[in-house]
């Protein structure tokens, strides 16, 4: 009888301590869930802080790497204009957080309000932030909104894949204006639209008279090795020498710093038709794609950030086309 009361009370206290355990493990692993959250809603910043280019004119310099987890997709330059009736922004970045974050401080930082939005092209890193400023006309030019309404989903997707979490709650917003090239005049500021393409179908770049800033886009790229997807190389180096006669004080690039000559524009040239060529000649002398990705790399272009990157990228892009174009 003893025994059995023993034994009795044995499994009670077992039972007791096993259903204490689980109560204990299930309140930790409830507060590790919710620290884990407060940690990656802490980590998502982009601890975004402006340069001054200029009179009224910032931006904010982005990575020169590629995507990732590390840099949450803000690879790319966005900036902004303070004009007498508000503030004018020039890209939004590369997702809905950054575009946020941008909003808030911008705002905070001028205490104006936000009056007017471009898109230069309708690349991720450049237009998911859009979701932020729904409020304020997104203006860019009919290809680009195309392109956006097209495409911006499906980009949205795969830049999800790339930077994870960074981009929670995006989704592609498309400008709501249609602009066409020529000047307007917003806040006092002489703005010239100017519609050009080569990096994509449709590249927008900006020229404010009024400071002479120019927000190149994409159509330049500054100490990085430009990427070219969607690209058409003849057309873009074409762009790229009508901005060259522009007479600006500061050029904005899409990525890298900001520069008051015309080197970041000499470097991207530069690039773009040793590129061309190369590529033209390894079809010439029969070499394969896996043959063109192992061609040796100029020395000149060994300061430009992710080469080897993204000219495995660019041969894995190009070459496919320019070799059916050339046996056919």
């Amino acid at each position: 009888m003893n025994i059995s009361s023993n034994l009795s009370s044995y499994r009670q206290m077992h039972i007791y301590y096993i259903r204490r355990l689980f109560k204990t493990s299930l309140l930790v692993l409830v507060l590790s869930l919710f620290n884990l959250q407060l940690i990656n809603a802490s980590e998502l910043d982009y601890k975004l802080v402006a340069e001054p280019v200029g009179k009224g004119t910032y931006v904010f310099i982005g990575s020169t790497k590629y995507f990732s987890k590390k840099n949450g997709g803000n690879i790319a330059n966005a900036a902004y204009v303070v004009t007498n009736s508000g503030v004018i922004v020039i890209d939004t970045g590369s997702s809905y957080q950054y575009g946020k974050q941008m909003r808030k401080y911008i705002e905070s930082t001028t205490g104006l309000s936000i009056i007017k939005v471009f898109n230069t092209h309708h690349h991720p890193d450049h237009f998911l932030g859009n979701q932020a400023f729904k409020d304020v006309s997104i203006a860019s030019l009919q290809g680009i909104v195309n392109a956006i309404d097209s495409q911006g989903e499906a980009l949205n997707t795969n830049l999800y894949a790339l930077v994870g979490d960074w981009m929670k709650e995006t989704v592609a917003y498309s400008p709501t204006e249609v602009v066409t090239p020529g000047k307007i005049t917003i806040g006092g500021h002489d703005i010239e639209i100017i519609a050009l393409d080569g990096h994509t179908d449709s590249d927008m770049a900006i020229y404010d008279h009024t400071t002479g800033v120019l927000f190149a886009g994409d159509l330049i790229f500054h100490d990085r090795t430009p990427a070219v997807a969607n690209a058409n190389i003849q057309n873009w180096l074409n762009s790229i020498r009508q901005l060259q006669e522009l007479d600006y004080t500061y050029l904005i690039a899409g990525h890298g710093p900001v520069t008051t000559d015309q080197h970041a524009m000499i470097q991207t040239h530069d690039y773009l038709s040793w590129l061309h060529e190369t590529l033209q000649s390894a079809l010439d002398k029969g070499l394969d794609i896996s043959e063109a990705l192992e061609l040796e790399l100029p020395k000149r272009f060994q300061a430009l950030d992710i080469l080897h990157e993204e000219y495995k990228r660019g041969v894995l892009q190009l070459y496919p086309s320019m070799e059916q174009a050339y046996f056919e």
